[in-house]
């Protein structure tokens, strides 16, 4: 994506051109976002059913995870959550960096972004694909720090985007907006085509990565490196062209 990158990287980006009509689900910018939800919850189906119990993306659940484990209930794990917490929290302040020195240009931070996340998530697959992945296992802890790193990353830039209800990794305001806006709650009803598309991009992630899981670890981690490398390169010209 660099090549892209270079030709997208002039300073007088119009981030209000690009937004305009970000609420349509057919905007661009929003396609691209429901893709990286998508993603994530082929990545969470990773971390939590073949990594122990343990989430890389959603560090809310994460927390709770954590907090559960150190009380000592249900087995859960107290080293998995701090690994990836520590991973998401380093991969934030990362993505932090490059919105503070990128900053409005919009599709080069985009191109940086998602070159970050997919070449981790390549080397979670090879990792995968070459090695024995068991819960407490090495091969376990390597994959918990690359894909929440990559996470960590990604939400840093998509806060600095700021497209309401599509973070691509949390859904609880998503679901608060999908009900206190709608028509029988006296609201107008407005973007909950986004706010249901959003729900149903994660569920359907976390779906099929659960049944890909069931042929091999690697291959949801494939999967969502080849979807975060083809929205990339399918959004960052269109981006481009409409923040001239």
């Amino acid at each position: 994506m660099s090549s892209v990158a270079g030709s997208a990287g002039a300073d007088q980006f119009n981030e209000e051109a690009l937004k305009r009509g970000v609420a349509s689900v057919r905007h661009p910018l929003s396609r691209a976002l429901l893709a990286l939800t998508f993603t994530t919850g082929l990545v969470d189906a990773v971390s939590y059913l073949a990594l122990g119990r343990v989430f890389t993306a959603n560090m809310t659940g994460n927390i709770v995870l954590l907090g559960f484990g150190i009380a000592g209930s249900g087995g859960l794990p107290v080293v998995a959550p701090l690994v990836s917490l520590g991973s998401f929290l380093m991969g934030a302040g990362v993505g932090g960096v490059l919105v503070k020195r990128i900053g409005p240009r919009h599709p080069v931070l985009i191109s940086c972004a998602l070159g970050i996340e997919v070449s981790l998530l390549f080397m979670a697959t090879v990792v995968a694909a070459a090695t024995t992945v068991e819960p407490g296992h090495a091969s376990a802890y390597v994959l918990i720090v690359l894909m929440a790193f990559a996470m960590g990353v990604r939400n840093a830039v998509v806060r600095r985007i700021g497209v309401p209800d599509l973070t691509t990794t949390v859904l609880t305001m998503t679901l608060t907006g999908l009900a206190a806006e709608s028509k029988p709650a006296g609201g107008s009803g407005k973007g909950s085509a986004r706010r249901i598309a959003a729900v149903l991009a994660m569920l359907l992630g976390a779906l099929v990565g659960a049944l890909l899981l069931k042929t091999n670890v690697w291959l949801p981690l494939a999967l969502a490196a080849v979807l975060a490398l083809v929205t990339g390169l399918a959004y960052v010209p269109v981006a481009a062209r409409l923040g001239r």
